[in-house]
C-alpha cells in the first residue's frame, strides 16, 4: 500500500484570515493487521491485530468485522490498545472473520486492508489399527497416509521408521509426496521390512500428530521380476502467482528405479527451474507468464516408460501501474486523480473518500472546493487478492510567498552560454509574474524569454548581463517579490579532444582529455562509455584516471576486454557549464556466441543443424565447431563429426553425422576467429534420432553348468546407447555340434545376461554351439561370434557306501564313509538329526570336498540318538543318500567345578588340593582331573591329567600364575575352579552355581 502525505504551506478560506498549518496531515498507515490463524489449542488465550498510523493531530481508531462495526461495550472479548485490536478468549463461533481497522483525524480518515481471523487445528490419527501391506520384492508400494482433519490446508509429511525419531530418509527409490502424504517406493526390497507411521506437522500452529503403525511386509521372490515404469504421483493443472515459487511432484514405481525427465512441451523449461528428490520434484522459481504451458514428465526404465502432462496457468495479483500521491491544489483549479492496476484476471478498481465509497468512477475535479480536500484511497481487487493506494488532497488558497523558494541569492552563468533564472513562489490561485533588471522592467524578445512558469531565460549572456533581477509575484490575495544576482564566467572549451583507438583485447587503450576554463572554478573531468558513467571505484581494475589530474583528463583502459568497444565521451564541466567530445575505441577478439541453434531434418544416424552468426568483435569468423552430449554423457560436450568436416566462417548450417539412433541430444557452436575461440552458444532444444536396425552384438558368449537337463547361455548386455530403438530384445540360437538346425528362443529383457534352456532329452556333458544378437522395433542385428559351451552334468548316480560314526564327546562325533567312484562328484554333503524328534527337516549339515572321507560332527546334544546320512554332489545336484547310520552322543560332563579345600607352599613349590566332583545322574562318570597352569593373561600353559584329588606345581618366579582344575569324563571337560599364585599367596575363584549365589545373598542379609 502507498502513503503519502504533504506538508500544508498556506491555507486561506474564502471568508478567513489565514492560518498556518504547516505540521498537520491526514492519517499514513505504519503497520496494518494481518491474516491470523489461531491455535485452538493456544496457551495465549488472545488475538492481536495491529493497526498503527503516523497522523497530525493523532488519529483515532476503530474496526470492523465483516462489514459491521465492533462495539466493545456489547462485546467484552475486544479491547482497544493504541489501535490495536486486542481479542481476549477468542470464541470460534463469534470471532471468526475479516477484520478492518479505520483510521481518522481532522484531516480526513482512511480505511486498511482486510484481513481474515481464522482457528487453526490438527486434530489425532484415528486410535483403529492399520492393515499389514504385503508385497513382493521387486514391485511397488504405495502407504497412504491420510492426514486426519485440520486447517490450514498446508502440512509439511515424514514417516517414521519403527520408532520415534528415525525418519526414513528419502533417494530416488523411496518419495513422500508433500500434497497427499503418501509414501511411494519404486521397489521394495527386503531391508524395507518394518512398521511405517505417517508424521504430519502444521507451521502454522507449531503441532505435530502421526499415525498408528502400518507393518510393511516383503514376501521374497526369487528370481525378482522387474515391471515397466508406472507413474503414481501425478501433479494437477496448476494455478500460480506472478513472483511465487511451485513445485510439481512426479514419482514412479518399477523395478528397475524409473528415471524422471522433465519438459516444457512448448518450449525450453524456465531458466529458474530446479529438479530436485532424484528428479521427482520440479520447482519453478519466481514465476513469469512466459512460463505459463503445459509440462511433462516421463517415467523411464529398461522395461518400459510412462508420462504425465498437465498444465501450469500464471496469474497474478493486483499490482499498480499508475498510482496517486498527496498533493496539494489550488483553489478553483482543475484536477483529476488516476489509478491503474495490472493483474489477472483484470481487477477491478474503484475510490474511497475518508472511508466511505465514492461513486465517482473517474476523479475530475472541475473548480476545486474546499469540500473537495480529504483522505482519498483507491482500491483494486482481482480472486486474489486487494491492493490500497492512499493520497491526501489539500486544497488551498494564499498570497505570493518567496519564503520557502527565494529566487537564487548569486547566479553563475558562463559566456555565451544558456542562464535560466528561476521564480517559484507559493501562491493560490497561481500567480502572475514579471521580471525587472535594476529599475528596468524586462520583455520577452530574441535574447530574453519569459517562460509560463515564471522563469526567465537570457541567450548568449555576456558581461553586459550582469546585475541584480528581481521577480514579482501577484494574485488577488497579495504580492510579493525576490531578487539575485548574475554573475558572468568564462566559458569552458575543449583543448584536447580523445581519439578513435583500436586494439586488441588483453591490451591497453588511452583516450586524451584537456580543457580550459575560468580561472575562479573548479573543474572535473567526466567519462561515459555508450552514455553510461564509468563508475571508477567499481571498475578499478579496467579503467584509470590520468593521475595528474588539473586541466586534464585523460582516461587508461587496461586490459581492455571485448565489453570495453563503444563510444567514450569526456565531458569537462565546472558549476556553470561543461563541455564534452567523443571517440570510439574498438576492441578486437574471439568471437561471441552464436545464436539460435535449432535441430531440422533429424534423421537415424544424422541431423542438419542451423544457427545464426554472433558477434565477429571486429575480426571475422574462420570457422566454426560443433559439439553434442547425449542423454548418456549429460555434461560431457564432445566435438561432433560434421559434413563437411571444416565448417566455413560464413556458413549457418551444418549437418551433423555419425550420431547414435535412438538418441536423445543437445548441440551448440562454437566460433572461431585470427584471435582466438569464443564462447559456445545456448544448447539447442533436446531432439532424439530416429530409431534404427541394432548393429552391436552381445559379447563374452559363454555358459554351461548348472541343473540336470539344463544348458545355461551366458553373455555380456548391449550398453543403452546402441540399443538404437524401443523394444529391445535378443534372440539366442544354439545347437549341439553335430545338429544342423539352429533352435532359438527370443529374451524381451535389455539387461538380461543369462538364459537356461531346460528340455529332459537334453544329454549330460553335451557340446553344444551357441551364439546371440540383439533385436528392436526395427529389427534384428548381426549375431555374435559362436561360442561352444557344454549342458550340464548328471546328478550323482550313486550313494556313498559304509558309512559309520562314533561319538567323541556329548556334542562331537566323527563320520567317515567310502567315496563314490564317478569322476563327476565335486564332494559330498553329511545331513545330521536327532532321531527322537524327527527333526530332518531342521537337521544340520556338513560339506566336504571329493578329497575327503570322513568329518567331525558338532553342536549336538549330550545323551541324544542322532541319524546320519551322507550324499555325493556337483552343479547338477545332489545324489541319492546313504543308509542312515545312528549313534548315541554320550552323556554331558560335569557341571560343577572341583571344590579347592587346600593350598600349601611347601618349599619351592605349592600344593593345591580339592574334593571329588560327583556327577548328576544325566552327567558321564568322572574319568579323572585336568590342571591347567598358565601365566595370568595368557590362554595356553601347562596340561597336567591326574586321577589324584591333588597336585604339586612349581612356584612362579615371577609374576602371577593361575590354575585351572576341572574334571573330565567321555562326555567331555567339566566346570572349571581357579587358583591365582602370587608371590606366595594363594587365591581361589570358583564357577558358582545360582543357588550358590542366592545362598551367599541371604548369608550377607542376615549377616547385616
Amino acid at each position: 500500500m502507498l502513503h503519502f502525505t504533504v506538508l500544508l504551506l498556506c491555507l486561506l478560506s474564502l471568508t478567513l484570515t489565514s492560518t498556518d498549518d504547516a505540521t498537520g496531515y491526514g492519517p499514513v498507515f505504519e503497520d496494518q493487521p494481518v491474516d491470523t490463524i489461531y491455535p485452538e489449542e493456544s496457551p495465549e488465550a488472545k488475538i492481536t491485530m495491529s493497526c498503527r498510523a503516523r497522523a497530525n493531530p493523532p488519529a483515532t481508531y476503530t474496526w470492523r468485522l465483516n462489514s459491521r462495526n465492533i462495539d466493545q461495550d456489547e462485546d467484552n472479548h475486544y479491547t482497544l490498545v493504541g489501535g490495536n485490536l486486542v481479542i481476549s478468549n477468542p470464541i470460534k463461533n463469534k470471532h471468526v472473520g475479516k477484520y478492518t481497522c479505520k483510521a481518522t483525524n481532522d484531516y480526513g480518515t482512511v480505511v486498511s486492508r482486510e484481513a481474515a481471523v481464522q482457528f487453526g487445528y490438527l486434530d489425532f490419527f484415528s486410535s483403529e489399527e492399520r492393515e499389514a501391506v504385503y508385497v513382493k520384492e521387486g514391485q511397488g508400494a504405495v502407504l497412504l497416509c491420510a492426514p486426519p482433519p485440520h486447517y490450514p490446508d498446508e502440512l509439511s509429511f515424514r514417516w517414521i521408521l519403527n520408532e520415534f525419531p528415525v525418519f526414513i530418509p528419502l533417494d530416488k527409490r523411496r518419495f513422500i509426496s508433500q500434497t497427499t502424504g503418501n509414501l511411494f517406493i519404486s521397489k521394495v526390497d527386503s531391508s524395507d521390512s518394518g512398521n511405517y507411521s505417517c508424521f504430519v506437522s502444521s507451521a502454522s500452529i507449531a503441532k505435530s500428530v502421526f499415525s498408528k503403525f502400518i507393518p510393511l511386509v516383503p514376501l521374497a521372490e526369487r528370481p525378482i521380476r522387474k515391471y515397466p515404469a508406472d507413474i503414481k504421483v501425478k501433479f494437477p493443472d496448476t494455478f500460480a502467482l506472478v513472483g511465487q515459487n511451485i513445485t510439481l511432484e512426479c514419482f514412479a514405481l518399477g523395478n528397475p528405479i524409473p528415471q524422471i525427465r522433465w519438459r516444457k512441451m512448448d518450449g525450453e523449461l524456465p531458466a529458474n527451474h530446479e529438479v530436485s528428490m532424484a528428479g521427482a520434484h520440479l520447482q519453478l522459481y519466481h514465476v513469469q507468464y512466459e512460463d505459463e504451458g503445459t509440462y511433462e514428465c516421463e517415467a523411464l526404465n529398461s522395461k518400459g516408460k510412462d508420462w504425465h502432462r498437465a498444465r501450469v496457468s500464471v496469474e497474478a495479483f493486483p499490482e499498480w501501474t499508475e498510482s496517486i500521491s498527496s498533493t496539494e491544489r489550488d483553489i478553483s483549479s482543475d484536477y483529476t486523480m488516476s489509478c491503474e492496476a495490472s493483474g489477472k484476471p483484470k481487477p477491478h478498481v474503484h475510490w474511497l473518500k475518508n472511508g466511505y465509497p465514492y461513486d465517482k468512477h473517474d476523479l475530475k475535479f472541475r473548480g476545486l472546493t474546499f469540500e473537495d480536500s480529504g483522505m482519498y484511497q483507491c482500491r483494486a481487487e482481482n480472486r486474489h487478492g486487494v491492493v490500497y493506494a492512499d493520497a491526501e488532497l489539500r486544497v488551498i488558497a494564499c498570497a505570493p510567498t518567496f519564503e520557502h523558494n527565494p529566487v537564487k541569492r548569486r547566479i553563475l552563468g558562463a559566456k555565451n552560454s544558456r542562464v535560466v533564472l528561476e521564480c517559484r513562489p507559493k501562491a493560490a490561485p497561481k500567480a502572475s509574474l514579471s521580471w525587472s533588471k535594476g529599475s528596468e522592467l524586462l520583455f520577452n524578445s530574441s535574447r530574453m524569454l519569459i517562460w509560463e512558469d515564471g522563469s526567465l531565460e537570457i541567450l548568449n549572456v555576456t558581461r553586459a548581463d550582469e546585475g541584480r533581477y528581481t521577480c514579482f509575484a501577484e494574485n488577488d490575495r497579495g504580492k510579493a517579490n525576490s531578487t539575485g544576482f548574475l554573475s558572468i564566467t568564462e566559458a569552458t572549451k575543449i583543448t584536447l579532444a580523445p581519439s578513435n583507438a583500436d586494439v586488441t583485447a588483453g591490451e591497453s587503450a588511452s583516450m586524451q582529455c584537456a580543457a580550459s576554463h575560468d580561472s575562479t572554478l573548479d573543474i572535473t573531468f567526466v567519462w561515459t562509455m555508450d552514455g553510461r558513467s564509468i563508475d571508477f571505484d567499481r571498475d578499478g581494475s579496467h579503467y584509470e584516471r590520468n593521475p595528474n589530474g588539473g586541466s586534464s583528463g585523460e582516461l587508461i583502459i587496461k586490459n581492455t576486454q571485448l565489453n570495453h568497444s563503444g563510444r567514450y565521451t569526456c565531458t569537462a564541466q565546472t558549476p556553470v557549464d561543461n563541455v564534452s567530445a567523443s571517440a570510439d575505441l574498438v576492441v578486437r577478439g574471439p568471437p561471441g556466441p552464436p545464436g539460435g541453434v535449432r535441430v531440422e531434418e533429424i534423421r537415424n544416424k544424422s541431423v542438419r543443424l542451423i544457427w545464426s552468426s554472433g558477434a565477429d568483435n571486429h575480426s571475422p569468423i574462420s570457422k566454426y565447431t560443433v559439439q553434442c552430449r547425449d542423454w548418456f554423457s549429460k555434461e560431457d560436450w564432445r566435438d561432433a563429426t560434421t559434413s563437411p568436416p571444416d565448417v566455413e566462417g560464413n556458413a549457418e548450417t551444418a549437418t551433423v553425422v555419425d550420431l547414435f539412433p535412438w538418441t536423445e541430444y543437445e548441440f551448440r557452436v562454437i566460433a572461431t576467429n585470427t584471435l582466438g575461440t569464443g564462447d559456445p552458444s545456448s544448447p539447442s532444444p533436446k531432439v532424439t534420432t530416429l530409431e534404427a536396425v541394432p548393429v552391436v552384438a552381445p559379447s563374452d558368449i559363454g555358459g554351461g553348468g548348472g541343473t540336470s537337463k539344463e544348458l545355461t547361455i551366458t553373455w555380456t548386455p548391449v550398453q543403452p546407447q546402441y540399443y538404437y530403438g524401443r523394444n529391445f530384445g535378443y534372440i539366442i540360437a544354439f545347437k549341439p555340434h553335430d545338429v544342423y538346425e539352429w533352435m532359438k528362443v527370443t529374451v524381451a529383457d535389455p539387461e538380461a545376461k543369462h538364459y537356461v534352456h531346460k528340455d529332459s532329452s537334453i544329454p549330460a556333458s553335451t557340446e553344444f554351439q551357441v551364439k546371440v544378437k540383439a533385436f528392436n522395433i526395427k529389427g534384428e542385428g548381426p549375431y555374435s561370434l559362436t561360442a561352444v559351451i557344454y549342458s550340464a552334468q548328471d546328478v550323482p548316480s550313486e550313494a556313498p557306501t559304509s558309512v559309520e560314526a562314533r561319538a567323541l564327546s556329548a556334542t562331537e562325533a566323527i563320520v567317515w564313509w567310502l567315496p563314490v567312484t564317478q569322476h563327476t562328484v565335486e564332494g559330498y554333503q553329511v545331513r545330521y538329526w536327532m532321531k527322537v524328534e524327527d527333526r530332518e527337516a531342521s537337521s544340520q549339515r556338513v560339506v566336504v570336498s571329493s578329497r575327503e572321507n570322513q568329518t567331525r560332527l558338532e553342536n549336538m546334544r549330550p545323551n541324544s540318538p542322532y541319524l546320519i546320512e551322507v550324499r555325493a554332489y556337483n552343479a547338477a545336484g545332489y545324489g541319492p543318500p546313504s543308509h542312515h547310520f545312528q549313534i548315541y552322543t554320550k552323556k554331558a560332563p560335569p557341571s560343577r567345578p572341583p571344590k579347592i579345600i587346600s593350598k600349601k607352599l611347601k618349599g619351592t613349590s605349592v600344593n593345591i588340593a580339592w574334593e571329588h566332583v560327583e556327577p548328576l545322574a544325566n552327567e558321564s562318570t568322572i574319568d579323572g582331573y585336568k590342571v591347567l597352569y598358565r601365566k595370568a593373561g595368557l590362554s595356553t600353559g601347562l596340561l597336567y591329567t591326574t586321577g589324584k584329588r591333588s597336585i604339586d606345581l612349581p612356584m612362579p618366579r615371577d609374576g602371577d600364575c593361575v590354575v585351572e582344575v576341572r574334571a573330565y569324563s567321555e562326555g567331555g571337560d567339566g566346570a572349571v575352579a581357579q587358583v591365582r599364585i602370587s608371590g606366595g599367596a594363594v587365591m581361589v575363584t570358583q564357577s558358582l552355581s545360582l543357588a550358590s549365589l542366592l545362598l551367599v545373598a541371604m548369608l550377607c542379609l542376615l549377616a547385616l
